[in-house]
């Protein structure tokens, strides 16, 4: 099975908090309110984590009383069964998301610092993104919108879109947002699904040093949505824009209408790789209980912190980033491309800004690797303190650069969830030891457990990850599912009584986790599985090899037999010799196992992905099996089509071939 280590030895300590640290952890104060209301201790966060799961309707009663969580109706009954699908959590109350952001605020405390390639790096206080947000909520107002309305963002990782995510939210209307480097035919799939009243949008935003004029591309996307009140825009490029005629500041106070648990805060989407993407809803009330236990003890938000997430409005870490603000930390922003004008922007952004906690996706710490980057040569990151990874499995080696580059003052954590959950249900905890490799803990109220081929909880071998009890932050639902019949499909129709959340975990007997992939693109060679995430860490470690894609093609025989190629990008000027493809081979060979070893390796100018940048595996499974292209992926949702076309081609040519 992928994931065991092969001598089974304890991965190396590559930090431990001090005392300091572990007192002054809000996990901490948190264990010390379990004590005071109800009398419990707990020896570990392993055993806390235990009663956390068994004692599910306790926990979050207590988690609700810790962050002091304000509402209408009786919050007694926490849970209307344990039943997975089914559970239905807080029946009893109504509260509002965004007026936990807006509370107890001081005005002229920093809220937001935001910077992108067009603007320099500003800060708004707490009073200007009060008047900022009060502002757009009178303008959605006039315009008609109301509690249930929908409201659609083609806004790029700026301030504006933050105001404007509380604004409507604060009246109680549904908020959905993509990046606007999505091309129309992905919006359109995406918002016409929800019909939206109202769509905000840019004219325009630069990535990567180059500007692109999106006038052409709103136009279209509005035409194609009669639902549309209203499109409003921004001139974010200065080329053409209404956003203050529809917004004029205003007196009005910003004001809050609170919602039944359940009452739509947001959609988000699956990734649109194989078709229509999921419109996936999420309720006020299950994402702010599941985003304070995230960001308020798993991430451990302080007064005084600066937090950041480097993603786009088109990622669930945007509305995870968001949710900074219902701590006591501030959050920064930044709109751009992460390489320019150098791998070192985001460091250089960490220093100018401040950033405590600094979150990128392990892609980024890769190539940073590769791109031989120093962070603290030339900077100060006296600040920096934390570093999350997400997006993928960040590889031992990745561990181990971030303590080389950033010593031992820094905890390192490295977190999963997805999209489908808009959370983390494995991730970290600054009281514990980080450990190369491996995810630090189980988050608290999140009963993940490894099952195996016959629905078995398993420890210590890698196993499907699924939860075997209800989370806040389930989805509502999907978007226009009678019966929620898509919704029951897609996450319990595997594992009847569980969510099957579609990775490989392995839990360790100490309680840490390491994720080697997607279950649904493992390499299954001669009965032995890998994740496609252990065979790429074994590529990686090639210097010549800056990316990689592989895909295990069954025969169809009957045999069991399967073609495994392996795609390669080279860094520049490097080619593809045989003695590049030997080293590959015995680095694969060496850290996965012989039966892994590509039947070919084909070099590729780039791997496609994702807008939000997960690789294409199933997609170029599946054309490489004769699917049709056209239905196999989206090409509105990938970040690089032209990457995807050279699959298609390549597919095309193999079988014209056999």
């Amino acid at each position: 099975m992928a994931g065991r280590r092969d001598d089974d030895a304890t991965a190396p300590v590559l930090w431990t908090p001090d005392a300091e640290r572990i007192d002054a952890a809000v996990i901490t104060r948190f264990r010390r309110h379990l004590h005071a209301s109800r009398g419990l201790e707990f020896a570990s966060y392993e055993e806390l984590w235990a009663w956390s799961v068994a004692e599910l309707e306790e926990f979050w009663r207590a988690l609700w009383e810790f962050f002091d969580v304000q509402a209408d109706g009786d919050p007694s009954t926490v849970l209307t069964s344990h039943a997975l699908p089914g559970a239905q959590w807080y029946p009893d109350v109504r509260l509002s998301y965004v007026e936990h952001v807006f509370r107890d605020r001081d005005d002229d405390e920093i809220a937001v610092r935001h910077a992108s390639e067009v603007r320099p790096l500003e800060e708004w206080s707490w009073g200007e993104l009060r008047a900022q947000t009060a502002r757009i909520r009178a303008g959605l107002l006039r315009l008609g919108v109301g509690p249930g309305d929908t409201v659609a963002a083609y806004l790029p990782n700026i301030a504006e879109a933050l105001a404007a995510f509380f604004a409507a939210a604060s009246i109680g209307a549904i908020w959905s947002s993509c990046s606007p480097d999505f091309g129309v035919q992905s919006v359109v799939d995406r918002f016409a699904q929800i019909e939206p009243v109202v769509l905000l949008a840019v004219d325009g935003y630069r990535y990567g040093g180059k500007d692109h004029d999106r006038r052409g591309e709103v136009a279209q996307i509005a035409n194609e949505m009669p639902s549309l009140r209203a499109t409003i825009r921004l001139d974010y490029l200065g080329l053409e824009g209404d956003w203050d005629a529809a917004f004029p500041p205003t007196d009005e106070p910003l004001s809050f209408v609170r919602l039944p648990f359940d009452h739509p805060l947001y959609v988000l989407y699956s990734s649109g790789t194989t078709g229509l993407p999921k419109a996936i809803v999420h309720g006020h009330g299950g994402i702010l209980l599941a985003h304070l236990e995230w960001l308020g003890i798993q991430i451990d938000a302080k007064p005084g912190d600066r937090l950041f997430w480097f993603t786009t409005t088109g990622w669930m870490m945007w509305n995870a980033l968001v949710s900074g603000l219902l701590t006591p930390a501030s959050i920064v922003l930044y709109d751009g491309a992460p390489g320019t004008p150098d791998m070192g922007v985001l460091w250089d952004l960490a220093e100018a800004s401040g950033i405590t906690t600094m979150g990128v996706g392990a892609a980024y710490i890769h190539a940073c690797m590769k791109a031989g980057v120093e962070p603290r040569k030339g900077r100060d990151l006296t600040a920096l303190r934390a570093i999350g990874s997400t997006g993928s499995p960040l590889s031992p080696e990745g561990f181990g650069w971030i303590y080389e580059q950033l010593g031992d003052r820094t905890w390192l954590f490295s977190t999963s969830g997805g999209t489908d959950v808009c959370s983390a249900f494995v991730g970290g905890i600054p009281t514990e030891p980080v450990r190369r490799g491996e995810i630090q803990v189980r988050h608290l109220g999140a009963a993940v457990e490894a099952f195996d081929e016959q629905g078995r909880s398993v420890v210590d071998t890698v196993g499907e990850l699924v939860l075997t009890a209800p989370l806040p932050s389930f989805p509502v639902g999907f978007w226009n599912d009678p019966g929620d019949v898509r919704y029951h499909e897609t996450y319990f129709s595997q594992f009847p009584g569980s969510w099957r959340h579609g990775d490989w975990i392995r839990i360790t007997p100490g309680g840490s986790c390491v994720i080697s992939g997607r279950s649904d693109s493992t390499i299954n060679r001669g009965g032995v599985r890998i994740g496609t995430a252990e065979l790429y860490r074994a590529v990686l470690a090639v210097d010549a090899v800056v990316d990689a894609l592989a895909v295990d093609i069954p025969d169809g025989d009957g045999t069991g037999n399967s073609w495994l190629p392996l795609f390669v990008v080279l860094a520049d000027d490097v080619e593809l010799t045989p003695e590049t493809t030997v080293e590959i081979r015995r680095q694969i060979r060496t850290a996965c196992s012989p039966r892994h070893v590509p039947d070919e390796i084909i070099g590729v100018k780039a791997v496609p992905r994702t807008l939000s940048g997960k690789v294409l595996e199933v997609p170029i499974k599946k054309i490489l099996m004769g699917a049709d292209p056209a239905t196999a992926a989206s090409r509105g949702s990938l970040a690089n089509p032209e990457a995807y076309d050279w699959f298609v081609a390549f597919a095309q040519e193999r079988a014209a071939q056999r």
